[in-house]
């Protein structure tokens, strides 16, 4: 719908005497004749969901809508995510365990707005926030998702790039890890023409190598059961200092990621849902928490096993304890731990370098497969992010070639003069940066989801109710303080006058964006005193309420 077709519509309504609100309709989404085949990707085809009568729960049914919650599960199992947890067990034991627990739950609870939105409106989030939001903030919005995806981005393709040096004794040099990491993406990205389910299929084998192979380090590892079970329930943690603070923070600023919430309410779209029936849409939002909730335990347990190895194994140890294992048993990579009593340092690519010292080359190849699956899948889903925000926010359907060439050449040059001129200290070091990149972006992703899933102009009958509302909000707003103290432990860490005084300037604008989302989320969450006379000036598009499923495709409409 065009600039001059909205306020034409204004201008009717207003002359027929139709009260007009802060927020506007959602125009129909294009019809698949009006889209070029060609730029056509995940929803060349639709699951059909099968007719169970009036069956309360149906495994059947279930399993048609199962897919979207597991593609989108593998972002929390991406190489930043492993190396949160592999640090976490390191730097305090079992103690943050109930971090982990808590930062899942909460991420199951956003992935569920998300889903809403996408079954309900038929939209994803990006196209949603483009139909809703004004030039200049959609704008913004935009670039700072793609920041936020091109982050995450560079941090699987140094998962990949570390994995295969491992993999090859070294033989595989990280740029060159790089530069087979740009190849091997384009040739997965066509997985999706053999078919949608086979596309989920092959998204099912990574996470389940990932479970084999991180769950194998588990076992010879044996965790002691109690400690970690005592972790995992007991929000405490006796002894713990800044480290584990910071560690704590890392942890749910590495498991929230804020392209996940866009992706997730596109992959519903690819189920067959009769929005014009209250009764399926409402079966299509139970079945989608189900398998979320399933998808995210299986997640939640993989980065268990990693925590819970590094926890038993390496709490405490010191830089020399595992330089004199290496030594004895013979590892080309000794030099790595300095003949100090420093507490170790460890990181996705020393991870399995002390595996494979204390517990055998078999732990640290096995390690260095899940690495390898886990940087895959997550580049993959990356890409499909990437796609759908930007067809979203622009309205651009580029070929999938195309597109996966800018975002991944965007991600790829920084990690590969890194990886040319730098060792892998400095590789995975960017690991922090990107991490806090990461956090800078959750408000962007977090405030406009639960904007648009408390407006019953979009939502309908499926608007949140005031028990989520106001959860949600304080989930958000709690999740953003948690990152912004991340965000200020690294740039105090820096010890530079001049970065300071830049990340001031940053900040000052930052905010002001931050506010603005805000301060239409709270209007939005009802309260109206904040919507005080300037709603035709200042706030989104407008038209009025009743009038938004009527002015979508008949496919959208939703009886009431």
């Amino acid at each position: 719908m065009t600039a001059e077709r909205d306020e034409d519509f204004l201008e009717d309504q207003q002359e027929n005497g139709v009260e007009t609100n802060h927020y506007s309709s959602i125009p129909p989404s294009p019809s698949p004749e009006d889209q070029d085949e060609a730029f056509s990707t995940y929803f060349e085809q639709k699951v059909h969901i099968p007719d169970t009568g009036n069956q309360i729960f149906s495994f059947r049914k279930l399993w048609a809508f199962t897919g979207p919650g597991f593609l989108m599960s593998i972002a929390y199992l991406d190489p930043g995510n492993i190396e949160s947890d592999l640090q976490s067990g390191a730097k305090a034991g079992f103690k943050l365990l109930w971090v982990l627990l808590g930062a899942t739950i909460i991420g199951l609870l956003l992935q569920r707005l998300a889903a809403r939105l996408g079954v309900v409106t038929g939209m994803h989030l990006a196209e949603v926030c483009n139909r809703q939001y004004p030039t200049v903030p959609r704008i913004i919005l935009w670039l700072m998702v793609e920041l936020a995806i091109i982050g995450s981005d560079m941090q699987e393709v140094i998962g990949c790039a570390i994995a295969f040096n491992l993999l090859s004794v070294g033989r595989i040099p990280l740029w060159a890890g790089v530069l087979i990491t740009i190849t091997d993406t384009f040739v997965f990205l066509f997985l999706d023409k053999y078919g949608l389910r086979k596309l989920e299929a092959f998204f099912g084998l990574l996470i389940t190598i990932m479970a084999i192979s991180f769950g194998y380090e588990y076992v010879i590892v044996k965790p002691d059961q109690g400690e970690l079970l005592k972790g995992m329930f007991l929000p405490y943690c006796a002894g713990c200092g800044p480290v584990q603070l910071e560690q704590a923070v890392g942890i749910v600023g590495a498991v929230i990621m804020p392209h996940n919430i866009y992706l997730h309410s596109a992959l519903v779209k690819s189920r067959d849902v009769d929005r014009k029936n209250k009764k399926d849409v409402k079966e299509a939002n139970k079945y989608f928490f189900i398998e979320s909730a399933v998808a995210l335990f299986v997640s939640f347990l993989i980065n268990v096993f990693v925590v819970a190895v590094f926890a038993e194994a390496f709490f405490n140890k010191t830089n020399m304890d595992v330089n004199a294992m290496c030594n004895a048993t013979g590892s080309p990579h000794t030099d790595l731990f300095p003949m100090n009593n420093d507490t170790l340092e460890v990181d996705i690519y020393k991870g399995g370098v002390v595996l494979g010292c204390f517990f055998g080359p078999a732990a640290l190849y096995i390690w260095a497969v899940g690495i390898l699956a886990a940087g895959q899948s997550s580049t993959m889903t990356g890409t499909y992010s990437g796609q759908f925000v930007m067809e979203g926010f622009l309205n651009l359907r580029w070929s999938r070639f195309a597109r996966v060439l800018l975002t991944r050449s965007i991600a790829i040059i920084p990690t590969l003069l890194v990886a040319i001129f730098q060792d892998v200290q400095h590789l995975t070091g960017m690991n922090d940066f990107l991490n806090v990149l990461q956090s800078l972006q959750l408000p962007f992703a977090l405030i406009p989801i639960l904007t648009f899933t408390s407006l019953t102009s979009i939502m309908n009958d499926f608007a949140n109710g005031l028990v989520w509302k106001i959860s949600g909000g304080i989930l958000i707003l709690m999740v953003c303080v948690i990152n912004m103290y991340f965000v200020i432990v690294y740039v105090t860490a820096l010890n530079s006058v001049l970065l300071y005084v830049l990340a001031a300037l940053i900040s000052v604008g930052y905010l002001c964006f931050v506010a603005y989302l805000a301060w239409h989320c709270l209007v939005a969450l009802g309260v109206s005193c904040l919507d005080c006379g300037s709603r035709l000036q200042r706030g989104l598009r407008r038209h009025t309420d009743v009038y938004l499923l009527n002015d979508m495709d008949c496919d959208m409409q939703v009886d009431r």
